[in-house]
């Protein structure tokens, strides 16, 4: 197929005066504060100038936006209600589908399900269900995105509990790049249901995204803060003891700055279930020795979702990596605390993610999600405030990243894959096998790959 003839300036100006004057959502174009503040997301790395923004505020909107855009030869990029910090969200000379406009969710309490809209974002989903007692699997940040999160897989605090955000979908609305409106579930369209649970925004524009929902009041959470000189130990302990934590225990691992500016290893923990069991559980954290700082105490869900808040801010400079592990080496710990020892902003954190549980326990063919037989996934998020500063903290990320790679599986979360990164990475976070079946899926639903802007998974 050749490629598109642009359609020129004049002509697209005219024509978009056209389609805002018809468009029942709203419509941003270049010369207006709106519009400026629309275009920016959560990556500060990140500045891209769209031909304008599709505010949409129904299914109908977003149909329209996309028949325009395929007219018009214009690239489409999703924007859903959280961070996606790869900035692929937002094209230079395209349109960007926004959801934001897109966020109610509905609780059915005595079915135990939520439908949430694609521009929802976990805070708001976990604040609607919990005034039942109830939660399902969203992230350790509720400024995240529901849509964007469930897509690319989706970790978080109840995932040992019962499984990832995409084991807990069971149903999506769905609008095509032909402009169908598709029901995705077990029972229909159930190929690209399997590809909507962790394969990434690939497929069509996901509008409504249906969950299970569990019993969760309090939990037993919060984050304790031991010195950097102490990492090594604090992590090899942290190895060894959650070898054996139940699944109701979520703990992760992070070398990170204090609040007050100080380099620290921390533990930040979750345990889903009565506060005595917790307790008992976590006691030998308790005996290990003394933090610094930080507590662990009974708090609602709400709340454990939201004590990682304050660290992940809108604006930053942020490149992120991610390889996910079988195991935490003696070797590979010497690397991570020798590599954040030499961090070039205290903005950057290493963490180590546990999974494991449920995680474990879903069938491996039954998503796309791949590598649920690792135990840990590291992340390296390197953040920074000022500009000029970029080369040297990305270096740092890649460098650790490199160092860390001789104790990985090869394999990388389709979500952490970072800015710029090569797209044997996003066939890295599938394997072979299931890497040939998304594209199956994709040549299915989108054989023009009209939606690319994002970890892309071509037709061919």
């Amino acid at each position: 197929m050749s490629a598109p003839t642009p359609v020129p300036n004049n002509v697209l100006s005219d024509r978009l005066r056209e389609f805002s004057a018809r468009f029942r959502g709203e419509l941003l174009r270049p010369g207006n504060d709106a519009y400026e503040a629309a275009r920016v997301v959560w990556n500060g790395m990140i500045d891209r100038r769209p031909a304008c923004i599709a505010r949409c505020r129904s299914v109908d909107d977003v149909k329209s936006a996309i028949r325009f855009a395929r007219d018009n030869d214009l690239s489409i990029a999703i924007r859903g209600g959280g961070h996606n910090a790869a900035g692929l969200a937002v094209s230079d000379g395209g349109m960007v589908i926004d959801l934001r406009g897109m966020r109610d969710v509905v609780v059915d309490a005595s079915a135990r399900t939520a439908r949430a809209g694609g521009g929802a974002t976990w805070g708001e989903l976990d604040a609607a269900t919990a005034l039942h007692g109830l939660a399902t699997t969203g992230g350790v940040v509720s400024t995240t995105g529901v849509g964007g999160l469930t897509l690319g897989g989706g970790l978080g605090w109840l995932m040992r509990s019962y499984g990832l955000a995409c084991d807990n979908l069971i149903g999506a609305e769905v609008v095509t790049a032909d402009g169908q409106v598709l029901h995705a579930s077990a029972s229909e369209n159930p190929d690209l249901f399997w590809a909507l649970r962790g394969g990434g925004g690939n497929f069509g524009v996901v509008t409504t995204l249906e969950f299970r929902l569990h019993p969760v009041a309090n939990v037993l959470g919060g984050i304790l803060f031991y010195p950097l000189a102490r990492a090594r130990e604090v992590l090899r302990f942290y190895r060894d003891f959650v070898r054996s934590a139940p699944d109701a225990l979520t703990v992760f691992a992070a070398l990170l700055h204090s609040p007050d500016g100080h380099p620290v290893c921390g533990l930040a923990i979750c345990y889903n279930g009565p506060i005595e069991e917790g307790e008992r559980a976590i006691k030998p954290i308790r005996d290990f020795e003394a933090p610094i700082a930080g507590a662990v105490g009974p708090m609602p869900y709400t709340a454990v979702q939201t004590m990682l808040d304050a660290g992940f801010p809108s604006g930053l400079q942020v490149h992120w990596r991610s390889e996910f592990l079988a195991a935490v080496p003696d070797d590979l710990i010497d690397a991570m605390v020798s590599a954040y020892e030499r961090v070039p902003s205290p903005l950057s954190a290493i963490l180590v993610e546990q999974f494991g549980g449920a995680v474990h326990r879903v069938p491996a063919a039954s998503t796309a999600f791949d590598n649920r037989d690792s135990d840990f996934n590291l992340v390296i998020v390197s953040r920074w405030a000022d500009p000029a500063a970029a080369e040297r903290n990305v270096i740092w990320a890649r460098s650790t990243s490199d160092a860390a790679r001789p104790f990985t599986t090869g394999r990388v979360y389709v979500n952490y894959i970072g800015v710029g990164e090569a797209p044997d990475r996003v066939r890295a976070a599938f394997g072979p096998e299931k890497f040939s079946r998304l594209v199956q899926v994709k040549r299915q639903y989108d054989p023009h790959n009209v939606f690319r802007m994002n970890q892309n998974i071509p037709p061919g």
